[in-house]
């Protein structure tokens, strides 16, 4: 023992004064398989043979799997340079081991409850069996073939299986629905025969019945009340005319609707007077409608004649000079009409009304010359104004379009379906390449002739409805009355914005169509309201300038007179149609 513990020393001596002598080399490392390093450290064979353990001074060192464990093993590898070991292999993909997971939760499942295994039984026969265990309490065994049957092929209430001979709820006779008991008065599945849910109370004898001949007149009276709605509905009012004056044409066969050369005035003239005033009295009123007056329209260009419809179905043409008498009634619609107008040449117009029929007439003569109709209300109607279209209209339907007829076919050529509501309006801008129709839906839509796209929409939040439109004589403005009590002024020209420096204010429309117009020399606006005044505005300073009554109802239209400076018509729904001066 004491010669291994010198040769140690003598070991460690040497090693001492080597790492002295060599401070700067570095230390080897003893490989303990090799015997030559080995050697030294063998006890000597002097003295009696000792067993000794191999002393390995080198540090212990990781092998690569060691570091690897708990890394994770990309499971996309095709390679695996060492051995992994089975916890590196199948550790998780992402994140720890749950430690909580049981051997239940980490199998796999196809269905809610866990892993169900195929099995060699038919959708429908699980599922009978199934409704035959949840009904009666038993069902067949799966385990035993179903050809052996017997009181031990079955699971759960065996006794029963033995009673119901094994039926299932398909097999077993069900109970018949009991028949439903007649109830008094009718059963409300049938619907024929259904008085209602309190006839079963009621006796028989109590119910008040019309007597025979009390029967036989309620039915006659049903039958004429049907009987008128339908032809009401169908057939066009009769048209009818009267003429009102005694000769139709005068010494040189001239009929009314010759421009007259002798009213101080050059109505022939295309030219504005220069310089218009305020009107401040009423100089005529013409009277002859039995209700309230819609529209009033001046002949094209001369304004010698004056054309009115009203809401007693009737439409009259008056002079405007002269003697002022009423010339010619029309007489065709079963409803009030709602609107007129126009051709060109003034030759014919055209007249909208609440019996869904739009009709035309001759001016001269009286005579419908045709009937149109879609099966809705008409609200407005306009020629097209060039000379080469004047066979083509359009009107602003109660159904949301606007439809264009042509009336040599007396067809719907074109329909205009963008409006989200009633349209009230149609007004032709832009040397009559385009129109602007105004709706119920509170925008403004602006329209290429005979294109059904509006290519201009404008409608704002703060926006009301505007359900009367007018274009001012230089073709430059559109002035609308707006429901909120305002006269509102858009460019009719390229943008169609809203002038927000011409708002006229100050009177009182709010549900009424009051028309608006200019003055020939666009100095003045004026427009009725529904305390029947007729206002007057000043265009450049937009102040109110004079106010007249002019009615005693509501002053629905006022027209400045195209060739006079002074003189303005207004209409109202007290029948009345008055020139004022």
């Amino acid at each position: 023992m004491s010669a291994i513990i010198a040769s140690l020393a003598s070991y460690g001596s040497d090693s001492d004064s080597e790492n002295e002598s060599e401070s700067n080399t570095s230390i080897k490392k003893v490989d303990p398989d090799d015997p030559d390093a080995t050697a030294h450290l063998k006890p000597l064979q002097s003295g009696p043979t000792m067993s000794l353990a191999v002393l390995n001074s080198a540090p212990e060192v990781a092998v690569k799997e060691a570091v690897e464990t708990g890394v994770h093993l990309d499971p996309s590898l095709k390679e695996v340079t060492y051995n992994p070991t089975y916890e590196t292999m199948f550790a998780p993909e992402f994140g720890p081991m749950n430690p909580y997971k049981s051997q239940q939760m980490s199998a796999p499942r196809n269905m809610l409850s866990g892993y169900a295994e195929p099995a060699h039984v038919n959708d429908f026969m699980f599922e009978q069996q199934r409704r035959t265990f949840s009904t009666y309490g038993y069902a067949l065994d799966p385990s035993v073939d179903t050809h052996e049957a017997s009181s031990c092929s079955y699971i759960g209430a065996v006794e029963e299986a033995e009673k119901n001979k094994g039926l299932t709820v398909f097999e077993s006779g069900q109970k018949k629905p009991e028949k439903r008991k007649k109830v008094k008065g009718g059963d409300a599945g049938e619907i024929d025969n259904f008085l209602g849910p309190w006839a079963k109370y009621v006796d028989e004898k109590d119910v008040a019945k019309p007597s025979e001949e009390e029967q036989k007149e309620l039915n006659e009276i049903t039958a004429k009340r049907q009987k008128k709605g339908r032809n009401e509905d169908e057939a066009p009012g009769e048209e009818k005319t009267i003429l009102h004056v005694k000769d139709m044409y005068d010494y040189q066969g001239r009929s009314y609707l010759h421009v007259p050369q002798d009213v101080g005035v050059n109505l022939r003239s295309a030219d504005a007077p220069d310089k218009c005033y305020l009107p401040k009295k009423q100089i005529h009123v013409w009277s002859g409608h039995t209700k309230g007056v819609s529209a009033i329209r001046l002949y094209p260009k001369s304004g010698h004649l004056l054309l009115s419809s009203s809401m007693d179905c009737k439409i009259k043409l008056w002079e405007v000079y002269g003697e002022r008498r009423c010339l010619r009634t029309f007489i065709g619609h079963s409803k009030a009409v709602r609107d007129i107008c126009f051709n060109n040449s003034g030759t014919q117009f055209l007249s909208a009304a609440y019996d869904r029929y739009l009709k035309l007439w001759d001016s001269e003569t009286g005579q419908c010359i045709s009937r149109f109709t879609n099966r809705k209300v008409p609200y407005c109607v306009k020629f097209n104004p060039d000379e080469d279209k004047q066979s083509l209209f359009v009107a602003g339907m109660s159904d949301k379009k606007i439809v264009q007829w042509d009336i040599r076919t007396s067809e719907v050529v074109q329909e205009y379906d963008r409006h989200l509501g009633a349209v009230n309006t149609i007004t032709f801008v832009d040397e009559n390449r385009r129109f602007v129709s105004t709706s119920d839906d509170k925008s403004l839509r602006v329209w290429e002739w005979d294109i059904p796209v509006d290519f201009k929409y404008i409608a704002e939040p703060s926006m009301h409805s505007m359900p009367a439109v007018t274009l001012s004589p230089n073709g430059k403005w559109l002035a609308c009355q707006s429901m909120d009590n305002q006269i509102l002024i858009f460019g009719a020209q390229n943008r169609f914005r809203l002038n927000k420096k011409k708002i006229f204010k100050g009177h009182m429309v709010a549900g009424y169509a009051c028309q608006v117009d200019f003055s020939p020399d666009m100095s003045y606006v004026v427009s009725g309201d529904a305390d029947g005044k007729l206002n007057i505005w000043d265009w450049k300073t937009t102040k109110l300038y004079h106010r007249i009554k002019a009615h005693d109802k509501v002053c629905i239209s006022a027209l400045w007179h195209p060739h006079e400076t002074s003189k303005v018509i207004t209409c109202g729904w007290d029948g009345q149609i008055k020139l004022w001066d």
